[in-house]
């Protein structure tokens, strides 16, 4: 691991690299192959600001921090890099799990639509009686129900309308145009 310091008016103490490489070691286990760490120490009014750059690999980790003394700056910031490393990590695992069982499941389903010619068919047919409501009421009842979508007579228009739920968790509303 090369580390590089960069002072911009301030006094940077001898022994900050030792204490910086020592810091670094934790993050050396989460990243694999941490080739450069720029460091560059400068100061603001009366704040110490410090500001790493990682490249691991070709992953490359930023952070910036400001404290009174560049010690207890560079403390915080690689606690906050620490946690950045482990949340991207974590979510990046999940994401190559996930990718794996998807693509099994995919590979699947796909053997078993070449296997025979699927066209699809309706195969299920339902009639209810449409209630007038207003789109709050519907979006209720949606809930109730348990399903994605409700078909509802709106109260203001008394038009048909389809009220649904987005893939962000808020809800749609369909008003057509005759």
């Amino acid at each position: 691991m090369q580390i590089n310091i960069t002072a911009k008016g301030v006094t940077v103490p001898p022994d900050l690299k030792e204490v910086a490489e020592k810091k670094l070691e934790k993050l050396g286990r989460l990243l694999r192959q941490v080739g450069t760490v720029d460091i560059t120490c400068s100061r603001e009014r009366q704040w110490r600001v410090v500001e790493i750059v990682l490249n691991a690999n070709g992953i490359i980790v930023r952070g910036e921090d400001r404290a009174i003394d560049l010690r207890s700056a560079i403390d915080s910031l690689m606690d906050k890099l620490e946690r950045r490393v482990k949340k991207s990590r974590s979510k990046m695992m999940e994401r190559y799990r996930s990718s794996a069982e998807t693509r099994q499941a995919w590979e699947a389903e796909e053997a078993e639509e070449a296997e025979e010619d699927f066209e699809p068919r309706l195969v299920r047919s339902k009639r209810f009686t449409v209630k007038p409501m207003n789109p709050e009421e519907a979006a209720a009842q949606m809930e109730l129900v348990g399903h994605d979508f409700f078909v509802f007579r709106n109260a203001e228009t008394e038009q048909v309308n389809v009220i649904y739920r987005r893939r962000d968790g808020n809800y749609g509303l369909i008003e057509p145009e005759f």
